[in-house]
């Protein structure tokens, strides 16, 4: 999982931190733009042990998919 996430574009890890804390409930849908600059301004070289240190991160990334009307399965059946 840390070499997927350190593989991702800083644009897409900045997404991944964001969808994140839009699920942990540190905004809504409203707040994407917000949500989305600050994680990009505290984007650094240690994302994926950010993300990783957060034990509910699965959870909170379904939470934010889902706040956008997607899901986790969506992703599966696209990429099969």
């Amino acid at each position: 999982m840390r070499a997927f996430i350190a593989a991702l574009s800083d644009d897409e890890q900045t997404d991944l931190v964001a969808l994140m804390w839009l699920g942990r409930g540190d905004g809504t849908v409203e707040d994407w733009v917000d949500l989305r600059d600050e994680a990009q301004q505290h984007h650094n070289n240690r994302t994926a042990s950010y993300l990783l240190g957060e034990p509910l991160l699965s959870d909170y990334l379904e939470e934010g998919l889902s706040q956008f009307g997607l899901s986790c399965a969506e992703f599966e059946i696209e990429r099969l």
